[in-house]
């Protein structure tokens, strides 16, 4: 399927398109189920819970902008709305990863033996349940290096003028890239492919991955479609992997 097209003819808006189509394959979908239904119950629940809160937290956010930018109102409402989107998408989306990260790599795993006709030899529930503390290490790498980050970020929010108009694109393309390494981790972690590797790797094809993690970021935005968003991204990036990266990372067999 994937693994036979050539690399350099597909970019991260590919990618994220063929998850969509990934996810429905016979075989495929029993993998699904977890990840979805993590995301369904977290991400669901926790948007409906911001919906009911943002009249309350705008008009109090937009307390802060200085007498002399009152008059980018009008911009500066959107861009606080989208912000405020973006952080909050992304931190239960984060939530939900470490939740669901097991399923995820079992996902990514099944799908990746699919689409090249060889599964990996330790693949299976059985493997999965034995490999949890190696993945939940994995997430506190990811963490690690997403944290420091996040909050400076963050801090920029609240530089007048500054933190209400540039930071927000900081922080989308930010996001996109932390998404980007998020669900590429998987196919990259199942081949115990270290985390510093697998970031350096992604930088060598870091435009692609930068289209890839925009579009979870964008669709994680939209509500009830960012229901599905999580095994979508895993399919997606998995495919990625196969064609970009398994024949210089692939463990031997």
């Amino acid at each position: 399927m994937t693994a036979q097209h050539a690399v350099s003819s597909f970019n991260g808006i590919h990618y994220f398109a063929e998850g969509w189509k990934l996810v429905r394959l016979p075989g495929i979908r029993r993998y699904v189920i977890v990840p979805l239904l993590v995301n369904m119950l977290l991400l669901g629940g926790a948007f409906l819970w911001l919906f009911q809160r943002l009249g309350e937290w705008i008009p109090a956010l937009m307390t802060h902008v200085p007498a002399w930018l009152q008059w980018l109102s009008y911009l500066l409402w959107p861009l606080s709305v989208i912000s405020i989107v973006l952080v909050f998408s992304y931190f239960f989306s984060t939530i939900a990863n470490w939740i669901a990260a097991p399923f995820c790599g079992l996902l990514a795993e099944q799908l990746e033996g699919r689409l090249t006709g060889k599964p990996l030899p330790d693949s299976g529930w059985a493997s999965m349940l034995k490999d949890i503390p190696r993945i939940m290490k994995r997430e506190l790498q990811k963490l690690g290096y997403y944290l420091p980050r996040a909050l400076g970020l963050l801090l920029l929010y609240f530089v007048p003028g500054f933190g209400q108009t540039v930071a927000p694109v900081l922080w989308f393309l930010f996001s996109a890239w932390m998404l980007s390494v998020q669900y590429c981790d998987y196919p990259f972690d199942n081949h115990k492919v270290s985390f510093p590797q697998m970031r350096t790797a992604l930088r060598q094809h870091k435009t692609a991955n930068m289209q890839f993690g925009a579009m979870v970021s964008l669709f994680t935005m939209i509500p009830i479609v960012n229901l599905a968003i999580m095994p979508v991204a895993v399919c997606g990036a998995t495919a990625m992997w196969v064609d970009r990266y398994r024949t210089q990372h692939a463990r031997h067999r």
